[in-house]
């Protein structure tokens, strides 16, 4: 079984980034918002009140794994994508090639950012907005 993360209940979100930071945080070591791999944002501005979360879908065939020269990200077995750090130069052509603008840069690293689905945001989101469902 597959598991994807899915940004189900964005209307009880307050934008609190608390998501944002449990990435970031486990994941890259960083308490930087910029090295999460989902990003919340507004839909309209803070007074709208809406909230939207931009992640990796975890596509079966990921277009975005085509759009790297190197043949650095490969796709997961599980959906969604994975990378070959020796093989990244950092060209950044892989944020291009995501449908939904879901892969973010690590300037310092030099390497992309993106979901892998481990579900540590789900977690620490207060308002349970987020829910890593398994699919068959």
């Amino acid at each position: 079984m597959r598991k994807v993360l899915y940004a189900k209940y964005m209307t009880r979100c307050m934008g609190c980034m608390s998501c944002m930071l449990a990435c970031s945080r486990r994941l890259r070591n960083s308490l930087s918002v910029a090295k999460s791999a989902i990003r919340v944002r507004t839909k309209g501005g803070y007074s709208s009140g809406q909230m939207t979360a931009l992640h990796c879908l975890g596509c079966e065939e990921p277009p975005c794994i085509n759009y790297c020269p190197r043949g650095a990200l490969g796709k997961r077995e599980k959906g969604g994508i994975k990378i070959n750090v020796s093989l990244c130069d950092g060209c950044r052509e892989c944020l291009k090639g995501c449908p939904v603008s879901a892969i973010f840069f690590d300037d310092e690293k030099n390497l992309p950012i993106f979901c892998i689905h481990c579900g540590n945001c789900v977690s620490f989101c207060p308002h349970n907005c987020l829910a890593i469902e398994e699919l068959p």
